[in-house]
């Protein structure tokens, strides 16, 4: 499967050994990670300024991201869906990207449940869904 992380979920992934860390490791194996450059910049802001994570280790976080996940381009959504423009962001590389789900924590997008046939499922809920899928 592809599959979207947002900005949250990578946080999560990276800062703390829980569930997030654990599905990115399981996601990396199994799945084709994806990724927007719009993740990216949220991921180094957030890491370096609420986290206070040494520019080293964002250096080599970002590298290892551009290694192992895809990067997606895509163009803005024509109409807006959320009250958060970089919220529509994700919608629109996931749609752009075709992939089959996006993983997050972010209350304005779990609501949707979907979008465009994208189902949009928290981390926890993510291994019910993957089994599901039967992948």
């Amino acid at each position: 499967m592809k599959i979207f992380f947002d900005t949250n979920v990578l946080i999560a992934a990276f800062v703390s050994r829980g569930i997030c860390n654990e599905l990115f490791e399981h996601c990396l194996e199994r799945h084709t990670l994806c990724f927007s450059e719009q993740v990216i910049d949220e991921l180094k802001t957030a890491l370096l300024k609420k986290f206070d994570f040494p520019k080293e280790s964002i250096v080599a976080i970002i590298t290892f991201i551009q290694s192992n996940l895809v990067l997606l381009t895509y163009s803005p959504l024509l109409e807006k869906v959320c009250r958060d423009v970089d919220d529509d962001n994700i919608l629109a590389a996931a749609v752009s990207g075709k992939v089959d789900c996006i993983i997050t924590g972010d209350e304005d997008l779990l609501i949707l449940k979907e979008f465009q046939k994208i189902p949009i499922v928290a981390p926890s809920s993510f291994w019910k869904f993957e089994k599901e899928k039967g992948r």
